[in-house]
């Protein structure tokens, strides 16, 4: 997958996995349209993996038989500055 809309900007999704208790929580730099994309092709593949990389490089993959969803969180802009205020 390529660079995100643009430098700063960021997303997280949650993935459900079948037979695991818990999400996966996945900060990305893509578009919600990119990444939906993406779900695309990895559901149009025979025995096909969803694989995604993180805001720090980390890549997760799942394979499509075990992924149970893809909740896509709103695009945020990392806050610039000191202690958190706007």
């Amino acid at each position: 997958m390529g660079e995100g809309p643009s430098k700063g900007s960021m997303m997280e999704i949650k993935i459900g996995v079948r037979s695991v208790h818990r999400e996966l929580m996945v900060e990305i730099d893509l578009s919600a349209e990119e990444l939906e994309e993406e779900i695309r092709k990895a559901l149009a593949a025979d025995r096909g993996v969803f694989a995604v990389t993180d805001v720090k490089g980390r890549r997760v993959i799942v394979p499509i038989a075990s992924l149970g969803f893809i909740e896509i969180g709103e695009d945020e802009s990392r806050p610039v500055g000191f202690g958190g205020t706007l």
